[in-house]
Formats: structure tokens, sequence, C-alpha cells
């Protein structure tokens, strides 16, 4: 069971350091999209293995409660036998109380055991889900600066024509050029604000210049 905790902490952080080494991925949203999707069929395989753990926890404690049925059922025929003389029945049916006794103790290690697992698995699966949630949302965060650097790299093509065309190699420089073009941009809007405000200040000025 540590294995696959381990299988399950790791996987996909293995994943994505797979699809970042495919020199042919140049695009980060595209990445992005592949890795959610193949964190979110393991998330669900991973599902499925934590509703298997859980029948089997089941299926445990119903084998536990038959057994401690036999356990007072064997008692009682013991008694039963040794009332009535019939030795070798009494020691066959006290032979079957610790049989049953023996194998309650291996039951209620085992739940125990399996009930950590399963807690352990579910600890690992809701960590999943929130890791894809917050890859969903950096998703949406990537796509919309994207749009932006899309929408300026046209028009710097046009307004700009001798700068070149930049290339990506891998995830991390296109997201440092995207957050580099979104610190230009907020600056370049301040910068307009500014302008604005200043004109406005100009067009009050001359307009009580012209009053007076």
């Amino acid at each position: 069971m540590t294995s696959l905790l381990n299988r399950l902490k790791y996987s996909i952080e293995a994943d994505l350091h797979k699809l970042f080494d495919k020199k042919e991925e140049k695009n980060p949203i595209a990445m992005l999209n592949q890795y959610i999707r193949e964190a979110e069929k393991q998330t669900e395989q991973t599902g499925k293995w934590l509703e298997r753990q859980g029948n089997l926890k089941q299926e445990l404690e119903k084998e536990l409660v038959e057994t401690m049925q036999m356990v007072e059922k064997r008692k009682n025929q013991v008694n039963l036998a040794t009332a009535s003389g019939e030795e070798d029945l009494a020691a066959f049916a006290l032979a079957e109380v610790t049989a049953y006794e023996e194998r309650a103790i291996v039951l209620q290690n085992s739940i125990h055991q399996t009930t950590e697992e399963l807690f352990g698995l579910e600890r690992k699966y809701e960590e999943m889900k929130h890791k894809i949630k917050d890859m969903k949302v950096r998703q949406l965060q990537l796509m919309g600066k994207e749009n932006v650097t899309r929408a300026h790299h046209q028009m710097d093509r046009i307004l700009q024509p001798e700068q070149k065309e930049k290339n990506f190699g891998t995830f991390e420089d296109m997201e440092q050029y995207i957050e580099r073009l979104g610190q230009k941009i907020e600056k370049e809007h301040e910068v307009t604000s500014m302008e604005q405000r200043l004109q406005m200040l100009e067009k009050n000025a001359q307009t009580k210049e012209e009053i007076v």
C-alpha cells in the first residue's frame, strides 16, 4: 500500500515532466490542457481504487461479524455438548471456538490497517482534485493572458514590423513572456490614464480661463 500511495503522490508530477520534455509541444496552453486531461484520467482511476478499497473494508467487516457469530454459536455448542456428555463433540466445538477467535483477531487487524489505508487514499484523492481545480484556474489565467498576448503580437507586427517574431521553446519561456507583457500592458494603461487626466486638467483650466 505504501508503494501505491507513493505512485499517487508522484504520478501527476512525473507525467507533467514528461509532457514538458516533449520538444514538439511549444504552446503552454496546449501543454496545460493535455496535463489536465491526463490528471483527470488519473483522478478518475484513483476514485475507482478508492471505491474498491471501501468495498474491501466492508467485506472484511462482514466477515468479522459472521466470525463473531460463529464464536458465540460454538461456545454455546461446547456447553451443550459438555452437558450432554458428548466429550468428542465438546472438544470439536472448543477447537472451533479457538479457530474463529484467532480469525477474528486477524480480521480486526486487517480492518484497522485497511481503514488507515483508506483514509490515506481519501486524503490523496482530495489533494488530486484540488490540484486539478487549481490547474484549471491557472488555465483560465493563462488563456486570458495568451489572448491579450496574441492580440498585442498581431498589433505589434503592424505597428512595429522591424520587431522579430518571438519563439518560445518551453512552457516557462511563454509564461515569462506573458507575465512581462502583462506588466507592460498595465504600465501602458497607467501612462494612458495619466495622460487622460492631464488632458482633462488642461481642458478644465482652459474652460476656467474662457469664463474669466
